[in-house]
């Protein structure tokens, strides 16, 4: 029997299982473990928007804290806003604890007490102010042009994403993290010939100190023009090969020479104008001013409508957004395995990826389908092996 000279083969990617029974099994635990704080917050969320939207106790509570700096519209928009964050802060805390204490157990999660309750801190001001600012801008809006406020907020709200996409790098992610240049060595020299390989400027390599907070591994490019930088967590230099570190930057690249930030940043600018055609259609409902106790899109007591509203929208389009970024994130793939060449080493990060961060190894069919931003992990090793033997790497 002869052997077929055509067949492609597939140097220095083994066929072999690519993790160990004890692996899977303690992906699967770990999976055990998180389900019930996952879909239990969920659950909870959900109902307390839909409560505070749907019914007469969201207004009564936005009316409430309005009351409480004299019940003008601005005061109610504002405070109003604030106190619904605050509500449902509170009712997450108990979640955040819950799964801090399982990333704690898995050895996932390096924070100290004092540390969880900064970012938690943090996290409700950022959300609380710009939940205010939307809306107090929002409410200006139809009470100054109440004929035509969806074309207006619209618009404003397309230039909201476009400014938050801007201002993430430079200024949101500073607030967590601490960033350094990373030294010049090996790892930095391959990962700016990579750069220069792709097409794309980068204007740093930054380290990022998220050894405080975790284990896991991570690297990204974030920004755009002067602020793109690639960013290393210090986990994943401290744990990783080269190689490994510079197939990922490779994959961040795919995703800046593709221009994934500013496709993805219109994106959401059309979900913008989608959700304020909708919003506009549902708060001319008179069923639901009389389930909120509302008068009209005018009325700043409609914020927690608002809110419940946005978040059936989101539901309803989150799988939608969660195939197109799989498939933006395979075609990252694709690219970063086309501008290093090395399947090998894009097999052993994915590995060493899954392992350390506890992914799920076997995940449902559903849970991709609703919750999955990237695509599993077999399916992205599946992905280096047809590279490999497509291009007899």
């Amino acid at each position: 029997m002869t052997a077929d000279l055509d067949a492609p083969e597939v140097p220095d990617v083994p066929d072999l299982p690519d993790f160990t029974p004890e692996q899977y099994a303690r992906s699967k635990a770990r999976k055990r473990a998180t389900a019930p704080v996952r879909y239990t917050s969920l659950a909870t969320d959900l109902v307390a928007v839909f409560v505070l939207g749907f019914s007469p106790a969201g207004s009564a509570l936005v009316h409430a804290a309005g009351k409480l700096a004299g019940g003008g519209w601005i005061a109610t928009a504002l405070l109003g806003a604030v106190a619904l964050r605050v509500v449902l802060w509170l009712l997450d805390v108990p979640f955040s604890l819950w799964r801090e204490r399982i990333n704690k157990a898995w050895g996932l999660s390096t924070r100290t007490r004092k540390l969880f309750w900064f970012d938690s801190l943090r996290g409700f001001l950022i959300g609380g102010i710009l939940f205010a600012a939307v809306s107090l801008g929002f409410f200006a809006i139809t009470r100054a042009v109440p004929g035509n406020w969806p074309l207006v907020a619209g618009a404003c709200g397309v230039a909201l994403v476009f400014v938050l996409s801007f201002l993430l790098p430079v200024v949101i992610e500073p607030l967590f993290n601490k960033f350094r240049p990373l030294e010049d060595g090996e790892l930095r020299t391959r990962l700016m010939e990579l750069a220069d390989g792709s097409g794309v400027k980068v204007q740093d390599v930054l380290v990022s100190d998220a050894s405080k907070r975790t284990t896991a591994n991570n690297a990204y490019v974030s920004g755009f023009g002067r602020t793109r930088r690639i960013v290393l967590w210090d986990t994943t230099i401290k744990n990783c090969e080269t190689a490994e570190i510079a197939s990922v930057a490779a994959h961040e690249l795919g995703h800046a020479k593709r221009q994934d930030v500013v496709f993805g940043t219109a994106v959401g600018a059309v979900g913008t104008i989608v959700s304020v055609a909708v919003l506009a259609w549902a708060l001319s409902l008179h069923v639901l001013h009389s389930a909120a106790h509302v008068t009209g899109p005018q009325d700043p007591r409609a914020i927690a409508l608002f809110l419940a509203i946005a978040t059936v929208l989101g539901a309803l389009g989150g799988p939608l957004f969660n195939a197109y970024s799989r498939r933006i994130e395979r075609r990252a793939d694709q690219f970063g395995m086309d501008l290093t060449r090395d399947p090998a080493a894009v097999v052993a990060t994915w590995r060493r990826l899954a392992v350390g961060n506890l992914a799920d190894l076997d995940p449902h069919p559903l849970t991709v389908l609703l919750f999955a931003t990237h695509p599993p992990i077999p399916a992205r090793l599946a992905h280096a092996r047809q590279w490999a033997a497509e291009h007899r790497a």
